[in-house]
């Protein structure tokens, strides 16, 4: 096992725990459709069936930001040391939504349960949008230098140097902000599937069908533009120490690693199949969101392999390319790689309980006469 192998297994590693909070946006789909909802009652279902799935999403932000931390060291401090006012709205829009779950129903609540569903509302849109500008930024790149000698000025508060929007910039192109919209869509539409599977109640199965039509039709959309945009952006390729743009970089990925383009496609087949099943089905069939979201988990790790796999920058710098950021240069020692491959082999134990737990949580469908009680 080399130092190059290990440096592909912790890419693999982020890109799975990636697609893993992908699909889990589903509870900031869930509350960004709160505010719009009228009937109390249904309101209440839909804040009890995403109420016991929040924590999932938010440790696995968590889980995600450490496992870059540790095994990819430089972008974390290049990133989250340069475009600070990018990750601090994120962070800010995730805080408000544990406030709010942790205070929406206790006993002396002076503001009201509809005060913290708005503060849910906005971490359930900034949320998705602004982690998917985070990631948009990593395929057409932001503006930054790495200077490695800044280690040794104790004057220096990060070895990168940025623009004076210090990460504002990534939110004010419009194809960051068109990726981020797309994932915020697409996370209204998992939320739709999982109210259908998750909640037994006619006239919320009927208003979510409809939603579900509305919001898929969009992120589809959305989702070609965003797929087209990709596919003909340039990238920075990195081969022998020497870092130079490329066309097309993303679509020659696909192209070299034919793999990723299947696992892509089964990904798209297993969504768009998932979609129509759900709105097509006479027998209101309930089970859609396990096939869209086996589908977006597919997608999004073919996406994250062609973003760092085949000698790709996935973070590359406008300013300077040489400043370009690849799973080669910027990854831990080979000593930290081994002894976290080692404790990650927990992981696959730690999947399985979660899935237990799961399958207990949603063994009995929520219904009206539980909230009632």
């Amino acid at each position: 096992m080399t130092y190059e192998f290990f440096q592909n297994y912790w890419w693999l590693i982020i890109s799975v725990l990636g697609a893993l909070l992908v699909f889990l946006l589903f509870v900031q789909g869930g509350q960004s459709m709160l505010i719009s909802e009228n009937d109390a009652e249904q309101r209440a279902l839909m804040i009890s069936s995403i109420g016991r799935k929040w924590e999932l999403t938010f440790t696995t932000l968590v889980t995600f930001g450490g496992a870059f931390f540790a095994s990819f060291p430089l972008f974390y401090s290049t990133s989250f040391g340069g475009a600070y006012w990018l990750w601090m709205l994120i962070l800010f829009s995730f805080v408000v939504q544990a406030i709010s779950y942790e205070y929406r129903a206790k006993k002396g609540n002076v503001y009201g349960t509809r005060f913290y569903d708005v503060l849910l509302c906005i971490n359930g849109v900034m949320g998705p949008v602004l982690l998917g500008v985070a990631v948009a930024s990593m395929f057409f790149g932001n503006e930054f230098c790495v200077v490695k000698n800044r280690i040794l000025d104790v004057e220096a508060s990060a070895i990168s140097t940025w623009g004076p929007g210090h990460g504002l910039e990534a939110i004010m192109s419009w194809k960051n902000v068109a990726f981020g919209v797309m994932v915020f869509f697409l996370a209204r539409t998992l939320a739709s599937l999982y109210f259908i599977n998750n909640i037994d109640d006619e006239q919320l199965h009927k208003s979510q069908c409809r939603l579900l039509l509305i919001n898929g039709a969009i992120f589809v959309v959305l989702f070609l533009a965003s797929a087209g945009l990709i596919l003909t952006a340039g990238g920075v390729e990195v081969k022998d120490g020497v870092a130079r743009w490329v066309d097309y970089k993303y679509l020659t990925n696909f192209i070299d690693m034919w793999w990723c383009l299947l696992v892509l496609l089964a990904g798209v087949v297993l969504v768009l199949g998932g979609i129509a099943k759900t709105l097509l089905s006479k027998a209101q069939w309930r089970k859609g969101i396990w096939p869209v979201g086996l589908g977006v988990v597919l997608v999004v790790l073919s996406l994250f392999w062609v973003l760092g796999y085949n000698d790709t920058a996935y973070y590359p710098s406008l300013l300077d390319v040489n400043s370009s950021l690849t799973i080669r240069n910027s990854s831990s020692s080979p000593f930290t790689l081994q002894v976290m491959s080692a404790v990650s082999l927990l992981v696959p134990f730690v999947l399985a309980y979660i899935a237990y737990v799961w399958r207990a949580m949603d063994s009995t469908k929520i219904t009206r006469e539980e909230i009632r009680k």
